[in-house]
């Protein structure tokens, strides 16, 4: 989930960073899911895969896949991997943008001399500029994956089938007060603060290290 937010939203921020006719425009429609809450975002897949009544439900079964997300674990988390995308893909889009036109000109304009291909233009020159921009938004869209998505599931599969789509923090929710297993459920918060903690160590230790400011 965190490499393909990342990866869609750079790819919008770089296309909208070549816009120059009606790039406000352009640039508010792919930043107004910001403003969206998780559990929203989930109550809005839940219409567009609704059996009975949604749209996205329909096309992805007249195109050939059996697809059933109250029954299908597979499908299940497509579908929570797909909403939480939409939901983060705008606030990597944010800061992807802010980057891109934090590069000077000049370089832009040296590089574009130097190499006439896009694709090895931005590979060379305008993602190692955004390595620092990048670091960050993994570590935050790592975080989002654990503890964000968490209303995205509560509103669409609620674990289910058979709790495929169950993660840690919901866990920790149902165990606690669905379950009355308060004592279960503070042990495993507490497990959970220490795995994210481990994982920011790592990422600072062995990431951060390739990033040049």
């Amino acid at each position: 989930m965190t490499f393909l937010s990342l990866a869609l939203a750079m790819l919008l921020a770089v296309k909208a960073n070549e816009v120059i006719q009606g790039a406000r425009t352009y640039k508010t429609m792919l930043m107004w899911a910001y403003a969206i809450a998780p559990p929203v975002a989930g109550l809005m897949g839940n219409l567009m895969f609704n059996p009975l009544i949604g749209d996205l439900y329909y096309f992805l079964n007249a195109m050939g896949w059996d697809f059933n997300h109250k029954l299908d674990s597979f499908d299940a988390g497509f579908v929570v991997v797909l909403i939480a995308v939409w939901k983060q893909v705008s606030v990597n889009f944010i800061f992807f943008l802010s980057g891109l036109q934090g590069i000077p000109k000049s370089v832009i304009e040296a590089a574009t001399i130097d190499c006439k291909s896009n694709l090895r233009r931005f590979w060379t020159m305008t993602f190692p500029l955004l390595a620092p921009t990048t670091f960050f938004l993994v570590v935050i869209n790592i975080t989002y994956a654990f503890f964000e998505t968490f209303g995205i599931i509560d509103t669409t599969t609620g674990g289910a089938p058979g709790g495929s789509t169950n993660t840690l923090v919901y866990k920790v929710f149902t165990d606690g007060f669905r379950g009355n297993d308060l004592g279960g459920s503070s042990a495993q918060s507490v497990v959970l603060m220490l795995m994210v903690l481990a994982l920011t160590v790592v990422q600072f230790r062995l990431i951060e290290r390739k990033v040049h400011y």
